[in-house]
């Protein structure tokens, strides 16, 4: 087997030894140690020589060379000089790997412009060619890794992600359950969220303290066509739930206090037959979408009659 296929525990350590390195907490760095699970992603992210994968966290370089011996380019970007440096060495033999050393956020709610600038080149080479994320995020990232992508107008057809299982169960929670919140919201309205593999700590060196999971995230247009407006919907959503305890009608005076009067609240969640002591939690994907519709529409209303 060629060394760069080699991930496994004992050559990593080797490979660690050998350079004095040693694994960063703060950076999330858990590199996936098991084989099969490494083969599992892959092959879940079926990749084509059309596709631009993007893999945050290149970690050692292990899943980026089973990718690139399959994809027509692999952007791969790593944060920590001493794994950028491992994961050159494995990914050497290859012509269609672009290694990154830089970190892949700009801040919370953007990508690194030199990131973006990076796959809209890749994507550019043939009109053929679409973007997948497909990565063992490190935890502390995943979130908005994952969020800024659907954001973004990138033609991304897939995601294949590890990330920490508590954060899988919120991506693809349903109204009323307890991990039901914002991110659920913004990323169902959009796509097709399906926690495919739960993964326990042994499969990772060094082992996290709790459970993983293998999510696979597909885009849904219809849903997605259903949103008028995504950056104010985006906006509306995470507003909403950051007073999850509240009632809707509290939370929503608050939101607009400067723009709409309470009648003119009234006014939008009667036209949606929303109770006043409802909860956000309460109210499904469908029905969030169609609110902030309407208080977009309600606002821009007021502001022409201004």
């Amino acid at each position: 087997m060629p060394d760069y296929e080699r991930q496994t525990q004992t050559h990593l350590m080797k490979k660690f030894r050998e350079h004095g390195f040693h694994p960063r907490n703060h950076l999330g760095q858990n590199f996936l140690i098991d084989l099969n699970i490494v083969e599992y992603v892959v092959r879940n992210a079926q990749l084509t020589e059309n596709d631009v994968v993007l893999e945050i966290g290149a970690g050692t370089g292990g899943m980026t060379t089973f990718m690139a011996q399959q994809a027509g380019h692999v952007i791969s970007v790593e944060v920590d000089r001493d794994m950028h440096s491992l994961a050159a060495e494995a990914t050497e033999p290859f012509d269609n790997v672009t290694l990154l050393l830089k970190d892949a956020l700009k801040n919370k709610n953007n990508f690194a412009p030199d990131v973006i600038d990076e796959v809209k080149k890749q994507l550019a080479v043939s009109p053929d060619r679409r973007l997948k994320l497909i990565a063992n995020l490190p935890y502390s990232i995943a979130t908005p890794v994952i969020s800024n992508l659907v954001a973004t107008d990138l033609p991304w057809i897939r995601m294949v992600v590890t990330i920490q299982y508590e954060l899988g169960l919120r991506m693809q929670a349903q109204q009323s359950q307890s991990h039901y919140g914002s991110l659920s919201v913004w990323l169902q309205s959009q796509c097709d969220v399906t926690m495919i593999k739960q993964l326990g700590p042994t499969v990772f060196w060094p082992r996290p303290k709790v459970d993983s999971a293998i999510m696979l995230l597909t885009p849904n247009e219809e849903s997605r066509s259903k949103i008028q407006d995504r950056a104010f919907f985006h906006t509306f959503v995470r507003q909403i739930f950051g007073f999850r305890r509240k009632f809707i009608r509290s939370v929503l005076v608050g939101m607009f206090r400067k723009q709409l009067t309470k009648p003119q609240v009234d006014e939008v969640l009667a036209e949606m037959q929303i109770e006043h002591n409802l909860r956000a939690e309460q109210l499904d994907i469908t029905k969030l979408v169609a609110l902030a519709t309407q208080f977009q529409n309600k606002l821009e209303s007021v502001d022409a009659n201004e």
